[in-house]
């Protein structure tokens, strides 16, 4: 017969150090996280289902790291969820910030109505030719919708940086499409 063991078992277990007991809650309240995050990020898309699966794994690393201050663990799935509902109002502020910034971004430049297949080519090689560091902040901000705090955070840049190699990135795309190098 096999011993079951509650959530409280396994968070003294996982604070005291064990990996696998920590693994074993992580099985146990996976699939109510992500179904949360699902929900909370609005969509039944692949996209939306890769962004709430990520945030899950950011949501048990956080969990992991923190598990000592949770005070009632028997309560240790509505702890996840509470931590997957802070991080899911940071990624939706930080994709509402985005649109709005790469809206306000687009008013200011003409597009075409339809890209043709040359531009295309020219963009990917004008992307492929960016310095990594610049690449990895337009890839990050103009393509992904990331704020330049969250850019900054995850590349471990300085703010500015960020900033300054979007502009020149943004500047240099411009470029490859024949458009305004001020933007």
């Amino acid at each position: 017969m096999a011993l079951i063991l509650t959530d409280a078992d396994l968070v003294a277990a996982a604070v005291a150090g064990s990996d696998a007991a920590y693994a074993r809650l992580v099985d146990r309240h996976q699939a109510t996280v992500r179904g949360f995050l699902r929900r909370m990020l609005g969509g039944a898309g692949s996209a939306a289902t890769a962004e709430a699966d990520d945030l899950a794994q950011e949501v048990f690393v956080t969990g992991w790291q923190s598990l000592r201050s949770l005070k009632e663990p028997a309560g240790v799935r509505a702890w996840l969820c509470g931590i997957a509902l802070r991080k899911a109002r940071d990624r939706l502020r930080g994709l509402r910030r985005g649109a709005a910034r790469d809206g306000a971004w687009l008013e200011t430049v003409s597009v075409p109505p339809a890209v043709q297949p040359e531009d295309r080519l020219a963009l990917t090689a004008a992307m492929a030719a960016l310095p990594d560091d610049v690449r990895a902040c337009v890839a990050l901000c103009l393509a992904d919708g990331w704020s330049h705090g969250e850019a900054a955070l995850a590349l471990d840049l300085p703010l500015g940086t960020v900033k300054s190699h979007i502009a020149r990135g943004r500047a240099r795309l411009l470029a490859a499409l024949g458009g305004p190098d001020d933007a």
